[in-house]
This record gives structure tokens, sequence and C-alpha cells, in this order.
């Protein structure tokens, strides 16, 4: 089995045939989900699936894209849903930042306080932590040094940053996804052996970031198989080992039955 630990099934673009998206993930040894909480506005969609399917989990949180829109208030429901499984995606972007120096600095003042409220709102929770890095690793690493708790969490996307394989022995994992896939991923892949095993995740973040040789269509769960394949020939394990292992790291992680 192997657990697709982000995926956007709550995207508009499942919103005709998901059953054939999470058939077509079954057939390919692909049998959970867990939708991360980016879009407040879909939050309740993601709720929605996780209810109407036993196989799919989601978490809560505000992307740093939507830091101005974070209301504490209105998250803590979802965040005592049995089904909820972590806080996030959160964390820091600074790929968009605006261009007058002001604006910039307020922009990055607000991400921050955001990211460190949803932190202490997962340790509150005992829940982990779903990490989303752009640009950002320094002042993600520093915060998330000061503020995490032992709950830990994940790099979602891992970005190939070795310095926040400082992380891993806080309990954080490193999500791998399409990307390890790319032609010019060539720093991920210096960069993966170095990844502990038991700290590794595999992740679509479908429908986006699609891997080879599927680039340019929507992504879907059933391509994790593709990124566990790529992990395999990188690691000098078979697929199954590659699944086993990643499925056993996502349920403790995540505390998944």
């Amino acid at each position: 089995m192997i657990i697709d630990t982000h995926c956007h099934l709550d995207d508009e673009r499942y919103l005709e045939d998901l059953d054939d998206v999470l058939a077509h993930a079954a057939a390919s040894g692909v049998e959970r989900f867990i939708i991360p909480g980016a879009d407040p506005r879909t939050l309740s969609r993601a709720v929605e699936i996780a209810e109407q399917y036993e196989s799919v989990y989601f978490a809560v949180g505000v992307h740093p894209y939507d830091a101005d829109a974070f209301d504490l208030t209105s998250l803590e429901p979802f965040g005592k849903h049995p089904k909820c499984v972590a806080v996030g995606e959160c964390g820091l972007d600074y790929f968009r930042l605006p261009e007058d120096d002001t604006e910039k600095e307020e922009e990055i003042a607000l991400q921050k306080e955001v990211f460190i409220k949803q932190i202490e709102w997962a340790k509150a929770l005992e829940k982990p932590l779903i990490v989303h890095i752009r640009e950002a690793s320094a002042d993600s690493l520093a915060l998330l040094e000061m503020y995490a708790g032992e709950e830990g969490g994940v790099l979602h996307c891992y970005n190939a940053d070795e310095s926040l394989l400082k992380l891993a022995p806080r309990n954080f994992y490193y999500g791998i996804g399409g990307v390890l896939t790319f032609k010019n991923a060539r720093k991920l892949i210096n960069v993966f052996p170095k990844i502990p095993h038991e700290k590794l995740l595999i992740e679509t973040d479908a429908p986006y970031l699609t891997p080879h040789p599927h680039r340019g269509k929507r992504n879907e769960p059933a391509y994790c198989r593709l990124v566990a394949e790529k992990m395999a020939s990188l690691s000098g394990l078979d697929v199954e080992e590659i699944a086993a292992m990643t499925t056993v790291n996502a349920q403790r992680l995540f505390k998944l039955p």
C-alpha cells in the first residue's frame, strides 16, 4: 500500500470523476489519501470527501498566500474533527512578494505571524504540521526550531535545501513527489540519499506537479507509483520496500489506523 500524504482532492478539477480517480489510485496500490487544508473556501469540501470515503483524511490550515484570511475561530471546529490528522498546509512563501520594500516587509511579517499561530495551534491539538516552504528556508527553519512541538510534521514538496535536514531529529519528515522525476531535479536527486529512510513520505500534490512521463496533464494519486519507482531507483530498494516504508512512516506521523 502507498499513502498519498498530500493531494488536493477538494480541487474543482476532481468534481466530475472523484470516484474514478480513487479507483484508479487503488488499482495502482495507492489506498489512503490526505487532503491538505490550503484554501479555507474549499475546506468544507475536504471534510465532505473525508466523511464520504473511509480512505480519505484531511488537514486544516491556511496557505501562506492566504495568510490575510486566517481566522482561528472559524477553523477550530475542523481541527477537532475525527478525520483531521494535521494542521496545514501552512508555512512561508516568498516567491510572489511585492516589489515595494514596505509592502514586502509587511507581507513577510504577516506570513510569519500566521505561521507561528498555526504551529502553536498544532501543538495544542497534538497534531503534526504540513509545512509549505518556497524561497524561505532560513526563516522557516528558524521558526520551526523555535516553536515546533514534538509532534513535528512534514516538509511538503521538500525543496532539497540541505539545511532543512536538521529538522529530521525533531520528528520532521520529507514529502517527495513528482518533482523527483523531473529532468531538472538534479539538486533533489543529489540530496535524496541524505534523507533518513524513516523520514520519507510520498505525495503527489495533485492536481499539480504531475510526474514524468505525464507532465502537462492533471496529476492524480495513482501517480504515487511513479514517485515510488524513482525513489527505489535512487535508493537501491525495490518499489514494494519503498511503499511499505513510506506507509509505516505516514501512519506513524499522522497517527493513522
